[in-house]
């Protein structure tokens, strides 16, 4: 695949900005789990409503500046990433009567990518400003936040090999994506190319570490499951 034409900008591990905005997103994440322990059911699912509607507004306010700034283009701002595609998600799981198969997809996607992007930040025709810095971190918090305040507060549930699904579900989500990307000569969910920010799960070139992430995605799935399991989270 040639080089990325576009501009990225990677926050380096441990400095001053990555710390900030690490701090910044563990506070905005814990928030809502702690605030839910003093609140009834009711304000519990007005609080998934106003998460709901900030990541709507999130979703607007991102693809609204790179539209104004004349930089959006399909090929890097599809909301086909796996944060995109979890963000989405969150935009209406609060507002769906049946949520259980979408609320257990992002509970994984959501934890595990939300997490990645938080430590290993890789921005696309990054401006400097703060709305961009906010539409970043808000929506990674958030797909991280919502469905584990599901899942502890409104009793939604992860079935027992909700775990081993997600990854089948990833498989075929890349199977997809494979051919969009050699349309659009893109790399969403960085299946035709490594991403450029230093990324731990990111083990040798391509197409070597699409391999590597599959036993290391079903472990990682398998943690999550057994920690929540245990509510041993807030």
């Amino acid at each position: 695949m040639e080089e990325n034409p576009v501009p990225i900008y990677v926050i380096e591990f441990m400095t001053d900005e990555w710390k900030i905005w690490t701090l910044f997103s563990i506070i905005f994440i814990s928030a809502p789990l702690i605030l839910a322990k003093f609140l009834n059911r009711s304000q519990k699912i007005m609080v998934t409503y106003l998460i709901g509607a900030i990541m709507i507004l999130d979703f607007i306010t991102e693809n609204g500046g790179y539209i104004i700034n004349g930089t959006w283009d399909i090929q890097y701002n599809l909301p086909i990433q796996l944060c995109g595609i979890s963000s989405l998600i969150c935009c209406i799981l609060p507002f769906l009567k049946k949520k259980d198969s979408l609320f257990q997809f992002v509970y994984y996607t959501g934890v595990i990518g939300g997490i990645m992007a938080i430590l290993t930040p890789q921005m696309n025709y990054f401006d400097g400003s703060l709305r961009y810095y906010l539409n970043y971190y808000v929506s990674h918090s958030l797909i991280i936040t919502l469905p584990i305040f599901m899942f502890l507060h409104l009793d939604l549930k992860l079935p027992k090999f909700s775990w081993f699904k997600i990854w089948i579900h990833l498989n075929i989500l890349m199977a997809i994506i494979m051919p969009i990307n050699f349309i659009l000569e893109s790399n969403y969910m960085y299946v035709n190319d490594a991403p450029e920010v230093n990324n731990p799960l990111v083990i040798g070139e391509w197409p070597y570490y699409l391999f590597i992430w599959e036993p290391i995605v079903l472990i990682i799935a398998y943690l999550i499951y057994s920690i929540s399991k245990r509510k041993i989270i807030f």
